[in-house]
């Protein structure tokens, strides 16, 4: 899906250490996004400071990349608790 690169994209190593703390994907239902993709489309956000919705067609949708992002930060995986 991803064919361009960007300056907010994980090295590989980065996403080695990021890999362990996000949560295994289920083992029922419809096949996860790439969490890596997911991971590189929040920090853009965070970076250009755009809206969801402006999201680049290279990244997963923005729908997507929101539930993950919310879910994370509700159950607090991005590092501050709620």
């Amino acid at each position: 899906m991803k064919s361009a690169s960007y300056e907010t994209d994980l090295t590989d190593a980065q996403w080695q250490f990021l890999e362990i703390l996000l949560p295994a994907a289920k083992k029922r239902g419809r096949p996860r996004t790439a969490l890596r993709a997911v991971c590189d489309a929040t920090f853009y956000i965070a970076k250009a400071g755009c809206p969801w919705r402006l999201l680049p067609q290279t990244f997963p949708p923005w729908k997507t990349v929101y539930h993950h992002f919310h879910q994370w930060s509700r159950k607090g995986r991005l590092g501050f608790p709620r």
